[in-house]
């Protein structure tokens, strides 16, 4: 079975990034501890990102989903997180999430939401590169990817990391993404350079 991945103890745990304006940014593991993040983030939201991620039109989430995003082991539900560095609150502002259904299983199913004023800043591909540099370690090869037709930048994302779209029955696009690809596909020196971040510190950080 492939070992969960870690980080070391204290700041080892924390990626320091910018967006591509300037922003500073910090990504780290989701941990259990937060549930009130997860919930904020989700409220803080615009209605149209909520119902594109959620495919659903609550206002607020339901406490079963804040805990299902809040559950990350770092094996069967990958999770990461990003928050501003505004010397102040440090609100979250994006989260990816790669979940598969049993320890062995080489598939997962991936989740992503960046609050809107922060689309467009590279975050959405930074956090992508944790959670995909995550599941190589943790020995997930592919990832499964649910969009909805009118969420026209997600299917553009999706097919510059290597997605294919396969056939389904209902109106929801599907893609399955090689993590592998899509990880040679973000090393490439036209990403923005907090993805460049991002890998190299899985490089220099992480054990297996």
């Amino acid at each position: 079975m492939s070992k969960s991945v870690d980080f070391s103890a204290g700041q080892m745990a924390e990626i320091k990034t910018s967006l591509t304006d300037g922003r500073p940014v910090l990504l780290r593991p989701i941990r259990p501890s937060d549930l009130d993040l997860i919930r904020e983030g989700i409220i803080e939201m615009s209605d149209h990102a909520r119902y594109l991620r959620f495919f659903s039109t609550f206002k607020e989430p339901p406490e079963s989903v804040v805990q299902r995003l809040g559950s990350v082991d770092g094996h069967l539900h990958i999770g990461w997180g990003a928050r501003l560095l505004d010397g102040k609150e440090c609100p979250a502002i994006g989260a990816v999430h790669a979940i598969r259904e049993n320890a062995e299983s080489p598939d997962a199913e991936l989740a992503i939401a960046v609050l809107d004023e922060y689309q467009g800043y590279g975050l959405a591909r930074m956090l992508i590169a944790a959670v995909l540099s995550h599941c190589s370690q943790a020995g997930i090869k592919s990832l499964e990817i649910h969009v909805l037709p009118e969420n026209k930048p997600a299917k553009t994302l999706m097919l510059s990391l290597g997605a294919q779209r396969t056939p389904a029955l209902d109106s929801v696009h599907h893609y399955r993404m090689d993590v592998e690809d899509a990880l040679r596909l973000l090393k490439k020196p036209t990403q923005p350079q907090g993805v460049a971040d991002v890998l190299a510190a899985f490089d220099m950080k992480l054990v297996a």
